[in-house]
Formats: C-alpha cells, structure tokens, sequence
C-alpha cells in the first residue's frame, strides 16, 4: 500500500512529497478509511486530453482525470494531473501554482472517498471539503 507520484515526459519537481503523502493519509484516515494505492501521474495537457478521449469519451481539456479502484475501506486509484492546467487555474483564481496543485492533488482523493462534483450542490460541497483538507496541510507546515 503506497502512495506514489511520477510524471509523464514532462519537467515538474514535487515538493516535499513527505509531507504530501502525510496529508493524504490523514484526510482518508479522518474519513474512517485506509490509504490503498494511490497513483499520481503528472502531465501536460495533451497527453491528459489523450486520456480523457480515449477512457472516457470526453474531448477536453481536464486538470484532473481520477480512476476509482476503491475496495470496501481501502482507497486506491490512479489520479492524472495536468501541470499545464493548474497552472492556467492559478492564474485565473488568484492563487499559487503550489495552492492551486495541492486543492487538485486532494480533490482526486475526495473523489476517491466518494465526492462528487457535477451538480452546482455537489461542487460547493467538494470545495468546502478541499477547504477543510487545505487546512490540515497548513497545520503540518
């Protein structure tokens, strides 16, 4: 059982992936859960576009492709993350790259343990619940 980060042909650097990993833990074990395998993939967004037409019939630009291979209370799935996206995300929300790719890192996770976000209800709720995991970060820091 493991958390893992690698990237696809692409130059990115994750920061202190330690203390990620932590942070992760806890928001799943917070949810009564346990970290299974978890597999982050960095990107660019021709290759996460590749992936979301190819797996799942969407022809778009993404930040985030998430894979839920959830058993029971073990967490598991791959989460596919475009650096070209949380960049331009940053830019248009007013915030850091780092903020804007750690709401995006976590954001797999809550859908992992069951989060939605289609419906405008579902969003608001995903993002009160970022909201709340960002807060554990800040605390390990």
């Amino acid at each position: 059982m493991a958390i893992t980060f690698s990237n696809n042909e692409i130059k990115f650097l994750l920061k202190d992936k330690t203390k990620l990993k932590k942070w992760i833990t806890e928001v799943v074990e917070k949810q009564k859960k346990r970290v299974g395998d978890i597999g982050y993939l960095f990107c660019d967004d021709e290759y996460i576009l590749q992936v979301n037409r190819e797996y799942l019939d969407h022809d778009t630009y993404t930040d985030i492709i998430t894979f839920d291979y959830v058993e029971g209370d073990i967490i598991s799935g791959d989460i596919l993350i475009s650096i070209d996206r949380v960049g331009e995300n940053a830019k248009n929300f007013g915030c850091t790259f780092e903020q804007e790719l750690h709401r995006v890192i976590i954001h797999g996770v809550l859908h992992l343990l069951g989060g939605k976000d289609k419906t405008p209800a579902e969003a608001e709720a995903m993002r009160k619940k970022e909201n709340q995991a960002l807060k554990i970060l800040e605390n390990f820091q």
